[in-house]
């Protein structure tokens, strides 16, 4: 969710506006704009709370031009209205432009660097920074270009070009002047623009606290307010203003985060976005969440709380009326929060020092308590300890398992019913239902599909056990039309779902639930809003964002079929598949690699991208069968049989003059027209689901890209990962802590399964590294304790805590080697009795072996030990480690004395 203003402009800037809109005499353009930054690229929530000077919600200020002035004007007037108009000191002013990009062959912004100059920055606050800091984009695609930043020193009379753009609260951006000369092509390439033009952007926040002559964002009176009704309402300490290690508590980070998140709530409620399950919705249900936890488990509140501070943002920014929809959701989670705090703390005491929680109770809490997973994962991992997620996933599988037998007996049921009254329909002369209207639907002028309602009339009601004249309002039932426009669950394709209208009633809409297809009739299950007669007219509307949802993955779904036999050979058959709205899931007779994973997503894009029509006929099921390359799966067919081909006309196919390839299949499903629709597809699952068979699971469209981009942020955690554990000082708490985030960095979000599987295998070679660091410190951190311990002793014998004789060995050879004149024996005694053994004595020393010393106490304790005249290891048993000590001494003494 990143609200920026750039979005409403983007057709101008790209030349693509409509020539007689408004929009397309814009020269010049001023604004302010409410924004929202958390999620996507542009994404601010884990930093709001820990520094002062970030924040989800902000206003944002902007002037705008488009093909007018450049980039001479924009820094004139942007120097202008700061020194000048706002007085802000110029020594307290930095500045920083584009310093080229060598890979990409792009020179440095001299120009606007020569423009500062003229105006009168001094050099040494003239300051290049590369693509990252200092070349703006909005997302893959789209206009972009390089910018110049304004940068304030709050503190002043200094010298501190380092601390711009080094994530310094004294050091803070304020304004950000972004010259549109380059549209990011899908490709990566970068194209000209056909006009040059600015876009600059200045937070409000961060304007007042330099007016105001404050530090911190939130130390203005833009929050304040806020913090003074959090104290007030909470009853909490008072706020300090401290960050990092001084806020021991966290209470100074809860109340910018309550501060902050409370706006960003209040704002988008007003504005229509509810906090929900996907999207911009789910964003603002994980703010929600952060703004509880904060102050619940911080500040202590007490249940209401967070909603009383609604009037407050109301008086500064919003209107009145959406405080008891936010304290609605908040007593709902506040709920859930409660009662799974209650439900982990048990837990996390029950669990005898396992390092791993149980997917099954956290199972419980998100099915009975309705607790949010992921904030579970984060609740539990805070107490060090991991989340199950194989359980979770299992568990995730068979629920859904569960759900799809009782969605299978609903449906039976219902066909059950159906069948018993079919003789009736036939009886009464009913007509089967028509529903080629499914099929009606086209590509408008703007490139959009376009649904047309379906005129149609009820023919029968079908209530209880049979069927009935009318239904009254409140009544489940089924209801069979003359004609349909609705998809029945065919072809491994969701049915459609969407609403009626009585002709005479055209404002009470009437929700189809399922849509069956039962010997001829297509049943509509509906729960009546108002009476419903047999003869009644009425209008049927698709809900079309879904319809057109399963045509992209249908669609998808037979080029990925097609590509799978191009990549990998004609025996590759399919063995299932299912199409819905959010994704599609295809069942194969082989597997694939990372290589082969690349390699399919590639050939869909490039037929994507091509933007290929799409074919449908209907043709006897002979004749269809005859087409070179038609792909069948082991089902009957209606004869006559639809064709649907892509990118090649069926007549063509039975002439046989198709020179390419193409997907060429039997099926009753609805398709696109041109596969440009699809937009990008990404598979984000492939796993093996049994013996020779795999299963593919992909999205498309906006859900590609997103999974596309969570894959370049996890990509960029697990390079920062690699970063810092190499450069990594050798603390053994730090090396801990970092080998904990390897294995957990990778979890259950969409990205590309080739970049999974690429990441999963670097991320075990990070794993394996640090647990070889670990190792190695633990064995250096014994080694000086040991030394410490037995300074100037000729003979050392002591236990070390460790369940590897490779760790007793390699302590007894260091030990060694920072006291080479001392005979060393170490032992570990394990809980199972087992006692580990490893012994080194000095170069050249002749009273006895260390092979003979290991031996002898080995074979006392039951066990046996081997190796070299200098070193040597071995195993036992004992109840008492004091026996095996007491008879090592016992050794040593007799050898030394004789």
């Amino acid at each position: 969710m990143s609200l920026w203003p750039l979005r409403q402009f983007k057709p101008i800037f790209l030349g693509t506006v409509d020539p007689r809109s408004e929009m397309a005499r814009y020269r010049r353009v001023v604004n302010s704009q409410k924004c929202v930054r958390a999620g996507g690229k542009h994404n601010d929530l884990d930093d709001v709370g820990r520094d002062v000077y970030h924040h989800t919600f902000f206003e944002m200020l902007g002037n705008w031009s488009f093909g007018d002035y450049f980039k001479e004007e924009a820094c004139a007037m942007a120097w202008q209205l700061l020194t000048g108009s706002y007085g802000i000191p110029r020594d307290r002013l930095y500045v920083s432009y584009f310093g080229g990009d060598r890979t990409l062959g792009l020179e440095a912004d001299e120009e606007t660097r020569e423009i500062w100059l003229n105006i009168g920055v001094q050099p040494n606050r003239i300051l290049p920074f590369g693509m990252k800091d200092n070349f703006w984009e909005m997302g893959e695609t789209g206009p972009c270009g390089p910018c110049t930043e304004i940068h304030y020193d709050h503190v002043g009379g200094r010298d501190v070009a380092h601390l711009v753009n080094s994530d310094s609260s004294d050091v803070v951006e304020i304004w950000n002047l972004v010259f549109m000369q380059y549209s990011r092509e899908a490709d990566g390439s970068l194209r000209a623009l056909h006009q040059h033009s600015v876009d600059t952007g200045m937070g409000l926040e961060r304007l007042v606290a330099v007016l105001q002559g404050k530090r911190s964002n939130y130390d203005t009176d833009l929050f304040t307010p806020l913090f003074s009704a959090i104290q007030q309402h909470f009853r909490c300490p008072e706020y300090r203003g401290q960050t990092g290690v001084a806020d021991k508590s966290k209470v100074d980070m809860a109340y910018r985060v309550i501060a902050d998140h409370i706006r960003a709530l209040t704002v988008c409620i007003a504005d229509g976005v509810y906090p929900g399950m996907s999207g911009a919705q789910l964003v603002l249900r994980h703010i929600l969440r952060r703004a509880v936890r904060f102050s619940t488990e911080v500040l202590k509140s007490t249940p209401g709380s967070l909603s009383k501070l609604v009037p407050t943002v109301v008086h500064i920014l919003v209107k009145r009326d959406r405080m008891n929809l936010l304290s609605e959701f908040y007593s709902q989670f506040l709920s859930s929060l409660k009662q799974g705090r209650r439900v982990i703390d048990r837990t996390l005491q029950n669990m005898n020092g396992s390092t791993v929680f149980p997917g099954s109770v956290a199972w419980s809490l998100h099915c009975h308590l309705g607790f949010p997973l992921d904030l579970l994962r984060l609740m539990v991992e805070e107490k060090g300890v991991a989340m199950d997620t194989e359980a979770l996933d299992r568990l995730a599988l068979e629920n859904k398992k569960v759900r799809a037998q009782t969605q299978a007996s609903e449906h039976d049921s219902c066909v059950d019913l159906d069948v018993k009254v079919l003789p009736e329909l036939q009886g009464l002369g009913i007509t089967y239902t028509n529903d080629l209207p499914k099929y009606q639907y086209s590509l408008g002028q703007d490139g959009r599909y376009v649904f047309l309602p379906c005129h149609a009339t009820i023919q029968a009601l079908i209530c209880g056990q049979g069927l009935v004249p009318e239904v009254e309002k409140g009544q489940r039932c089924g209801v069979i039309f003359d004609k349909t426009c609705f998809y029945t669950e065919q072809g491994g394709q969701d049915h459609d779902q969407g609403y009626f209208t009585q002709e005479i009633l055209p404002d009470v809409l009437f929700p189809v639930e399922q849509v069956h297809l039962v010997g001829g009739y297509v049943v509509h299950q509906v729960t009546a809003t108002e009476r419903l007669k047999r003869g009644d007219q009425v209008q049927l509307f698709l809900d079309e964002g879904q319809r057109l949802a399963c045509m992209v993955k249908h669609t998808a779904t037979h080029i990925l079929n097609h590509c799978l036999r191009q990549l990998l050979g004609d025996g590759v058959e399919q063995r299932g598949s299912h199409v819905s709205a959010d994704h599609l899931r295809f069942d194969f007779s082989r597997s694939l690699s990372i290589q082969q994973l690349q390699e399919i997503e590639k050939m869909i894009r490039d037929i994507i991208e091509g933007n290929e029509p799409v074919y449908i006929e209907e043709l006897p099921l002979k004749v269809a069968k005859g087409i070179p390359g038609l792909r069948t799966v082991d089902e009957v067919y209606p004869d006559p049989a639809r064709v649907v081909s892509v990118g090649v006309p069926i007549a063509d196919l039975l002439k046989g003059h198709n020179n390419k390839p193409a997907s060429v299949e039997l099926c009753c499903g609805t398709h696109l027209l041109m596969t440009g629709e699809i937009q990008d597809f990404v598979v984000v699952s492939e796993r093996q689901i049994a013996k020779g068979v795999s299963r593919i699971v992909a999205v498309t469209g906006a859900q590609a890209k997103e999974a596309r981009e969570a894959g370049r942020v996890l990509e960029c955690e697990v390079d920062s990962l690699r970063v810092r554990l190499t450069a990594a000082s050798p603390s053994l708490p730090g090396i801990h802590r970092l080998s904990k985030e390897a294995g957990l960095l990778i979890d259950n979000t969409a990205i590309p399964q080739w970049q999974r599987r690429e990441l999963s295998n670097q991320l075990k070679s990070l794993q394996r590294s640090s647990n070889t660091m670990i190792r190695k410190l633990e064995i250096a951190e014994k080694v000086q304790s040991l030394l410490k311990k037995h300074t100037n002793r000729s003979l050392v014998v002591d236990t070390v805590d460790t369940d590897s004789i490779s760790v007793v060995m390699k302590t007894v050879n260091q030990y060694s080697d920072q006291a080479p004149g001392v005979m060393v024996m170490l032992l570990s005694h394990q809980e199972s009795g087992k006692v580990l053994c490893a012994c080194q004595v000095p170069k050249g020393f002749s009273a006895f072996s260390a092979n003979d010393w290991a031996l002898a106490v080995c074979a006392h304790l039951g066990g046996n030990a081997g190796g070299s005249d200098t070193v040597a290891k071995g195993t036992g048993s004992a109840v008492d480690i004091a026996e095996a000590i007491h008879c090592l001494f016992q050794y040593v003494y007799f050898y030394l004395n004789e």
